[in-house]
């Protein structure tokens, strides 16, 4: 079973204006509204895949029982804890000409409520998959992941890392099996200026010798570039299109490689369809569907 951890799930609502004015009444040309996290965008993509997994994470208030409703009505499982206190987040995406994006703190997470979510890690079985992603809240400790991935250590689960700077730096030592940092994260990890494409691959090697065994590195309109276990490398453009959505393009590749992979267990395809994934989401209002998944992946 694939496993995903969002900590802080949300209700993303995006209205679109033809334009946005300040201290005046803006009205919105039209609205949509998605069910938001990396994790569970993570999910949402393995499930277009053909791939069951199971969400877990913390969600509260009548926003969380329409998280949780929503993205069962999408194929994916679910196994969140409800807290007893305060609603899951509705962050506001307006897309006025450029995209500006306001996003809630969402409830804090008591110390019961994390220790039930290391229950559930504990009941993760050997040769399952967990997917760590995005930030973690200020009501949780910092080191979250790191106390996770030492609960899991040695007990065979491949863990996919998707989270920045320190989140990101700590985890290695456990040797995940793919992190995804992209070119500005890398910049910020390393404090150097990472420009061409000998930076990228000079900065993936490093985070491979520091216990990364995989390293993909989404370089926005230049595409993608992975690093394998092997000491490999493999990179592919972006798919043609206009791009008009950039929420969950880095969650989409993540699901993507890893679908990939585990089909075939060849990593250029992996890579492939990792890039196919995160273009379709950008070509896409939400997150992508297969169709588009597939019609992009024949164009790479």
């Amino acid at each position: 079973m694939i496993y995903t951890v969002t900590f802080s799930p949300s209700i993303d609502y995006v209205v679109h204006l033809s334009n946005m004015r300040f201290n005046v009444t803006n009205r919105t040309d039209s609205e949509e509204y998605y069910y938001g996290g990396k994790g569970i965008n993570v999910s949402q993509i393995l499930s277009e895949l053909d791939l069951e997994s199971t969400a877990l994470g913390f969600v509260a208030g009548f926003t969380g029982d329409a998280i949780e409703k929503g993205i069962r009505s999408m194929g994916v499982n679910t196994d969140f804890i409800k807290l007893p206190v305060g609603n899951s987040r509705i962050n506001i995406k307006i897309k006025a000409g450029a995209e500006t994006e306001i996003n809630a703190q969402g409830p804090d997470i008591p110390e019961f409520a994390l220790r039930t979510l290391m229950e559930q890690i504990d009941r993760i079985q050997s040769g399952d998959i967990l997917v760590l992603a995005g930030s973690v809240p200020r009501s949780m400790p910092d080191d979250i992941y790191e106390k996770i991935l030492e609960r899991i250590e040695g007990r065979n689960i491949m863990v996919v890392i998707d989270a920045t700077k320190k989140l990101l730096v700590n985890s290695l030592k456990y040797h995940p099996f793919v992190i995804k940092p992209n070119r500005q994260e890398l910049s910020e990890i390393f404090n150097a200026e990472v420009e061409t494409q000998a930076d990228v691959e000079k900065y993936a090697a490093k985070l491979r010798e520091m216990g990364a065994r995989n390293v993909i590195v989404s370089l926005g309109r230049k595409g993608a570039y992975l690093l394998d276990e092997n000491g490999e490398s493999h990179s592919y453009g972006i798919a043609k299109g206009v791009a008009i959505n950039t929420v969950g393009a880095g969650d989409s590749m993540v699901a993507g490689f890893l679908a990939g992979y585990l089909k075939t267990k060849d990593y250029d395809y992996a890579l492939k369809l990792g890039s196919a994934c995160g273009s379709a989401t950008s070509f896409s209002p939400g997150l992508a569907s297969r169709e588009m998944i597939d019609k992009v992946l024949q164009t790479l």
